[in-house]
């Protein structure tokens, strides 16, 4: 999996944290609603960047696990959420998403910002499916968004962002053979002196078929499967490969009694 460098690490969080502080608020209100919203208020956060989503659960009464494979993005999560380190009330580690375990059980996991595209191809999903249900309480539930086709289509274009403080120089290709698409970043910070310091950061967003996405959470024995948007994460999408982002919403049963 994918990890930001310590040159792009803070560029990230002062400029795309903001979608965190929108998004964070419709998934409480969706979990919260939901009956185990009321019993368990713990929250993994799987791939959790800067850690601006963890930071609004946290405001908001909720224990906090979160991890990222990037240590440069956990320096700036720890940043973020340091109000909250001394007291335990979150707990920060490095890991990868395909790959993980925690000694807790939480009611919420989500991953969000299309990390989980940054896998690298279907089984590396299917692995972290399966580590996130084997952590979550029956009853739990899973949400994260993926960006789909039309939207990896968009990374098929060149920006220049350029100001005081700071040029971004952005390529984006779709390769719709290989099912990837790759953008590269170069960027001019300007320091405290008054100099500029150069970073590159190459990214990429793996395509991933939204019906194998499904049946491979199936597979891992989520149930009551469904695909959103974030504009109401409780009403299935009815054609969701026309969005350019989905979120997936997915239920951890309870076993059967009786």
């Amino acid at each position: 999996m994918q990890a930001y460098s310590s040159g792009f690490a803070p560029i990230y969080n002062a400029k795309w944290g903001g979608y965190a502080i929108v998004l964070a608020p419709r998934i409480r209100a969706y979990y919260e609603g939901l009956p185990i919203g009321a019993a368990n208020r713990t929250v993994l956060d799987v791939a959790c960047g800067s850690g601006q989503f963890a930071r609004h659960f946290l405001q908001n009464g909720y224990r906090v696990i979160a991890f990222d494979s990037s240590e440069a993005m956990l320096r700036e999560a720890a940043s973020n959420v340091a109000a909250y380190i001394p007291t335990g009330q979150v707990r920060l580690f490095q890991g990868d998403a395909a790959d993980f375990t925690i000694d807790e059980r939480v009611g919420l996991a989500v991953s969000t910002y299309d990390a989980l595209n940054h896998l690298d191809d279907l089984a590396a999903l299917r692995s972290c499916f399966r580590c996130v249900y084997d952590v979550v309480v029956d009853d739990g539930v899973f949400i994260f968004d993926l960006n789909t086709r039309a939207g990896l289509l968009g990374w098929n274009s060149s920006a220049i962002e350029d100001s005081p403080e700071l040029m971004l120089i952005s390529r984006g290709r779709f390769d719709e053979a290989a099912r990837r698409a790759d953008i590269h970043i170069t960027g001019f910070v300007r320091t405290a002196s008054g100099l500029y310091e150069r970073f590159e950061e190459k990214a990429y967003n793996m395509l991933f078929d939204l019906g194998d996405v499904k049946k491979a959470l199936e597979d891992a024995g989520w149930r009551d499967v469904y695909l959103a948007s974030n504009i109401d994460l409780a009403v299935p999408l009815a054609e969701p490969e026309q969005e350019r982002r989905v979120f997936f919403i997915a239920h951890k049963p309870a076993p059967q009694t009786g």
